[in-house]
């Protein structure tokens, strides 16, 4: 009998682990959604009263705030050694340290804010940014995000849940999470490394060197070239669709795929072929789980919704209380309607509440036609378009 009990007792010993208390919600609150996707978060800072703009972003390292927010709130920064990198350029930067940051229901204490000049995302979108959160926040925390409802849960540390009818994701996390995924074009599929990037508002971003190596467009590919935003101002790109792109088990046709010159090494191709932006990412709620390196994704309502870029290749930009054209893509609908660059618009479709997001929706409906009131020279032009896939 003592025998067996021995056995026994060592058999229970060898099963036995330790178990992380279960994660615990901490708080909820909704956020705002930008054109392709990204979110925009209500936030203050230290005991200021006013809320503050933040982008949620896994494309960043760190946290930051713009430059302009800084000069406005007397926020005391520093300088250092240390650069930053983004397809606009690389440049050193000054920090903001121990601030605390006020989300709804939840104080995050002892962060180190980098300084950008968040000009051109600002202009991009129609409201002022004044800040991004990335790795500073995301790594103390599990953090849910629901496209359905429109509604980020924040949870301690601990032990969670995924839900059924989900895939659980492994990338690989220094500051950014690096996630394997697959391109195809034509009769060829290449798998590559990617960043995941919720803070980017496009599909796919690929560097012209993982596209000269890998990828093999045929002769009738539509490619177009572009002006896109990034860290240091716009960057010159090209704009075409990839026949396939899969993301775990969830395949995507005719994804839209920006190239651009990766002239200041953020991919260290071969290294990443480039990211994934939160046109792909929006299409699933996720949860985001730096502690175990998981990110899980489930598909919601928005996953058959079309991919959102360009359909006029009409650019326009925010300044000084203006809707300003900056660029206009040749062969474009808006080439053909006969929009000019330094138009001024005043209203699409008899709306004059000079809403960037509102304005770039109304340009994704396919086969439709918008009026647009611009003054052009000092004179009120109404121009018609219709909108169409230009890729």
């Amino acid at each position: 009998m003592g025998l067996v009990f021995f056995l026994f007792s060592t058999s229970l010993y060898s099963q036995e682990e330790f178990v992380q208390p279960p994660a615990r919600l901490i708080t909820s609150f909704p956020f705002k959604t930008f054109s392709g996707g990204v979110i925009l978060l209500k936030a203050r800072l230290n005991d200021l009263k006013d809320s503050l703009n933040f982008i949620l972003d896994t494309g960043s390292g760190g946290i930051s705030i713009d430059s302009t927010t800084c000069d406005r709130l007397k926020i005391n920064t520093v300088s250092s050694d240390k650069t930053i990198r983004g397809i606009g350029g690389i440049r050193n930067v000054r920090f903001a340290l121990n601030n605390t940051l006020h989300l709804p229901g939840l104080r995050v204490d002892s962060l180190n804010f980098h300084i950008n000049d968040y000009e051109v995302l600002s202009s991009s979108y129609g409201e002022h940014i004044d800040g991004i959160i990335g790795y500073s926040f995301f790594i103390r925390y599990i953090v849910k995000i629901n496209y359905d409802t429109s509604r980020i849960f924040v949870y301690s540390k601990g032990s969670i849940k995924y839900p059924r009818g989900g895939h659980l994701l492994k990338p690989i996390l220094n500051s950014i999470p690096v996630q394997m995924g697959r391109v195809q074009e034509q009769d060829k599929g290449i798998t590559a490394r990617f960043y995941i990037d919720i803070g980017a508002g496009l599909s796919l971003l690929l560097s012209s060197e993982f596209v000269s190596d890998s990828i093999k467009f045929g002769p009738k590919k539509k490619i177009l070239n572009i002006q896109a935003e990034g860290l240091g101002g716009k960057a010159q790109m090209k704009l075409t669709t990839v026949k396939e792109f899969r993301l775990g088990p969830y395949r995507f046709k005719k994804v839209p795929a920006h190239i651009f010159d990766d002239d200041y090494n953020i991919t260290s191709y071969p290294y990443l072929g480039g990211l994934i932006g939160n046109d792909l990412l929006r299409r699933f709620n996720v949860i985001i789980n730096y502690e175990k390196k998981d990110m899980h994704l489930v598909p919601n309502k928005h996953f058959r919704d079309p991919f959102d870029y360009s359909y006029s290749g009409l650019f326009f930009y925010y300044y000084d209380g203006e809707i300003i054209v900056t660029d206009i893509m040749k062969d474009s609908p808006a080439e053909t309607a006969g929009f000019q660059v330094d138009d001024v618009i005043m209203a699409i479709n008899n709306d004059f509440s000079k809403n960037m997001q509102t304005y770039k929706t109304l340009m994704l409906n396919t086969g439709s036609r918008v009026k647009v009131l611009v003054i052009r020279n000092g004179l009120p032009v109404l121009l018609t378009m219709k909108v169409k896939s230009i890729i």
